[in-house]
């Protein structure tokens, strides 16, 4: 279908908005993470999960000794498991978590070898299928069931924008995890064959707790949105509540961009510790 007034495609059109919304809250990355987590006291590693004939990589992290850890899916921005996201994984084991983050682009391409956000999105991140996603996130699952160091049973989900929305829409895939919390990912969009739901779609027929956090002056998220998912979480009976920061932007948890904001960051690193501990994790 094309619009006759632009000639775009309903693909070309589509790609173009999602490449505004994201676009909107991506700026120049900064050399390094502010936040480093070593290594002492656990386990981290690249692992390799089978889906299909599909082998995804996966970072890994998880303390050095004992066995069945609670585990936490952790879901990367549209810039990779890089080594943020993998920080993230260590400060999970630190606090006793098997924290696993797939490679949820490796069919449509390398992020890290393109360096501007549009592209990112335009080439590789707009040609990923929702349901593909949540299939290598299940074989995720699956897998770290079989090595005998997660107790999948206790199960949680965090992500950040893109993955983000990714912790909402699993969290309804899978009723049997436990918690979900979703840092600033997008809550509504036009809907596609690729994106056929967005969390709103979801909101009121959801069964596991999410708790999202977002910030109040975040560009790519209207608060009327964030607003109108309130009001649809509190129709459902899932007990998921947002945490708004008036104060802070996009993306105030990634210490490598200017965006970070410590205040939120930490704050929200605490109340993602309390929603675990409080939902048997």
């Amino acid at each position: 279908m094309e619009d006759k007034n632009s000639g775009l495609s309903r693909r070309e059109f589509l790609v173009s908005a999602i490449t505004t919304g994201y676009a909107m809250a991506v700026h120049p990355v900064q050399a390094q993470t502010l936040v480093m987590t070593d290594s002492a006291g656990i386990v981290d590693e690249m692992v390799q999960v089978k889906n299909g004939d599909t082998v995804v990589p996966a970072y890994m992290a998880y303390p050095s000794k004992g066995r069945d850890f609670p585990v936490v899916l952790v879901v990367q921005e549209i810039f990779g498991v890089h080594e943020h996201i993998k920080d993230v994984c260590r400060r999970l084991a630190k606090l006793g978590y098997l924290a696993v983050a797939p490679e949820l682009y490796v069919r449509q391409g390398d992020v890290s070898t393109i360096s501007e956000a549009s592209e990112i999105i335009s080439r590789v991140v707009s040609k990923v299928p929702d349901a593909q996603v949540l299939s290598d996130l299940d074989a995720t699952v699956a897998f770290v069931s079989k090595q005998g160091k997660g107790d999948t049973t206790r199960l949680a989900i965090t992500g950040f924008c893109w993955g983000g929305r990714i912790v909402w829409l699993y969290c309804a895939h899978n009723p049997k995890v436990k918690a979900g919390i979703a840092w600033y990912g997008k809550l509504t969009a036009p809907v596609s064959v690729l994106q056929p739901k967005h969390p709103q779609d979801i909101a009121s027929q959801l069964k596991v707790p999410v708790l999202g956090l977002y910030g109040g002056k975040d560009q790519s998220i209207p608060l009327e949105t964030i607003e109108r998912m309130q009001t649809l979480l509190a129709s459902g009976a899932s007990k998921s509540a947002i945490h708004v920061y008036d104060y802070a932007p996009h993306a105030f948890f990634a210490d490598y961009r200017p965006n970070y904001r410590k205040e939120a960051a930490e704050d929200g690193w605490k109340r993602l510790q309390t929603w675990l501990s409080a939902h048997g994790m």
